[in-house]
């Protein structure tokens, strides 16, 4: 078994470490081999690509990037959506395999460079910024081949949360969107703008969605500058019949906010080939999420024997 860390920037160490961990408990896994990847050749081994992936958490702007610069970006998303090869991303690397992100600042100009996969729509930093960073619990993985030679069982998994976003929805289960795991979580005040803006302009019926080509929804108005204009309740003005959109592509119902401000989101949701975490579950020393996966690659290698 040949698995491959994205290695442009963040957490990539870690994921090793902990892949390494999980095969040492798991009674069916004795040959893992890892490798960091930064080029599109170093996703291939001896000839075949690499078993499965894993994008780390980390700076996702910054991976895209370099991404882009180093020319692996294409090849990520050919390995992506073409190989049926099993990818997990974790916390950035969530937001790189997600078809839609909702921005609360500016990115890289025409959209961020997202690799796509996961028909998810994820607000960034929804949790707020580094400082801001926490531990919660949240439900732990369902059961696999790996998971019986650890125990754990129900027992929350403890999710490290840090500048992290949150899925705000998922696609139908009947298209192979699973939801994993759920958490009711307040969203920090940048975002919590973004979202109330957001939430007016769909209720008015607008098409949120700028372009087919920029996937970056950033929904609050800006200056000359760049700068977010908050608007509070008394500013925001009807919004023009003109500007409504005649022909958007999919509807988009976010979850309502409590009168708190708190929201029900995603933080792990599996999409046949494609598993996605909010949290960092390499920051941990609970193995449970790298059984799971490491168990979907072997999976994934016994259909194709």
């Amino acid at each position: 078994m040949k698995v491959g860390i994205l290695a442009l920037q963040g957490a990539f160490h870690e994921h090793e470490r902990m892949l390494q961990y999980a095969a040492s408990l798991h009674e069916d896994i004795e040959d893992l081999e890892t490798f960091f990847v930064r080029t599109p050749a170093e996703l291939m081994n001896d000839g075949k690509l690499l078993d499965g992936m894993i994008f780390p958490g980390g700076e996702s702007t910054a991976m895209g990037l370099v991404g882009q610069a180093t020319g692996i970006w294409d090849t990520l998303r050919a390995y992506v959506h073409e190989s049926n090869k099993p990818v997990w991303g974790t916390c950035a690397g969530m937001i790189l395999l997600s078809e839609r992100v909702i921005g609360s600042t500016a990115t890289i100009v025409g959209g961020q460079s997202l690799i796509g996969g996961m028909d998810v729509t994820v607000c960034r930093n929804y949790f707020g910024s580094q400082v801001s960073s926490f531990e919660m619990d949240t439900p732990p993985p369902p059961p696999s081949r790996g998971s019986a030679s650890i125990g754990g069982g129900a027992t929350p998994f403890p999710g490290v949360f840090i500048r992290a976003p949150a899925i705000l929805q998922a696609g139908e289960q009947s298209k192979g969107v699973e939801v994993l795991g759920r958490v009711v979580a307040t969203p920090c005040r940048q975002a919590a703008a973004t979202l109330k803006e957001l939430d007016a302009r769909i209720a008015s019926g607008v098409n949120v969605f700028k372009a087919p080509c920029m996937p970056v929804v950033d929904a609050l108005d800006r200056d000359k500058d760049g700068v977010i204009k908050v608007m509070n309740e008394r500013e925001v003005s009807p919004v023009d019949e003109e500007k409504k959109s005649e022909d958007s592509t999919m509807p988009i119902i976010l979850p309502g906010a409590a009168a708190c401000g708190a929201r029900e989101v995603i933080c792990v949701v599996r999409s046949k080939n494609l598993l996605c975490t909010a949290f960092h579950p390499e920051l941990t020393d609970d193995v449970r999420w790298h059984i799971y996966f490491l168990d979907m690659v072997r999976e994934s290698i016994l259909r194709k024997e």
